[in-house]
């Protein structure tokens, strides 16, 4: 293993064990809170349940842009559109999956790495739009302000990790390691107006 490859599968630990601590810290306060009070009120499973939406979703998410992924696996759009909108679930983030019918797993993985590229820019919320034409997918980020990091969407197409690399920011490095292996080019704009990645 490559000494990138494997700072980049440390980072990925850490990305998904920061992203999971704060729902399961909730749920964890949420059973002290029921055993102080000896018996669980609506605050109390209200914040339990949410916590473990929260938590499902992320790790549902994390599993498709972070996991192995085989060319023999689809994913139906149905799918694909159920596990963004779970991700983002009681934020200011809409993501909107556009593409029709079934897709294979490895574009799937490359589309939502983008999209959590997409969401670094959008610091107030704001729309990430999914869409594929002619097997050329392209990930479009728009929101009230973007606040884009040029090094990391520099990286994108010259899949140059830079080495004070984030946790919070691996999906950067990931998707300019995974695209070139599976034939696909990257391209990345942003703007004031918009962000985007065209995976083609």
């Amino acid at each position: 293993m490559s000494n990138d490859s494997a700072r980049i599968a440390t980072l990925v630990g850490s990305r998904l064990c920061h992203d999971l601590v704060s729902p399961v810290g909730a749920i964890s306060n949420g059973l002290e809170l029921i055993a102080l009070a000896g018996a669980p009120g609506p605050d109390e499973i209200g914040l339990i349940e949410q916590s473990c939406a929260s938590a499902t979703a992320r790790i549902n998410l994390f599993r498709v842009a972070f996991g192995h992924a085989s060319l023999d696996q689809q994913v139906s759009a149905r799918e694909a559109a159920k596990l963004l909108s779970d991700y983002c679930l009681g934020s200011r983030l809409q993501m909107d999956w556009q593409v029709q019918g079934d897709s294979q797993r490895t574009d799937v993985q490359l589309a939502c790495l983008a999209a959590l590229c997409c969401e670094t820019a959008l610091p107030l919320g704001g729309r990430v739009q999914i869409t594929e034409s002619g097997g050329r997918w392209r990930i479009t980020a728009t929101g009230q302000r973007l606040a884009t990091e040029p090094v990391l969407w520099s990286m994108l197409e010259t899949a140059q990790i830079p080495p004070d690399l984030s946790a919070a920011r691996v999906q950067f490095a990931c998707l300019a390691m995974l695209a070139p292996e599976r034939g696909r080019k990257l391209t990345s704009q942003f703007g004031d107006a918009a962000a985007s990645i065209e995976i083609a």
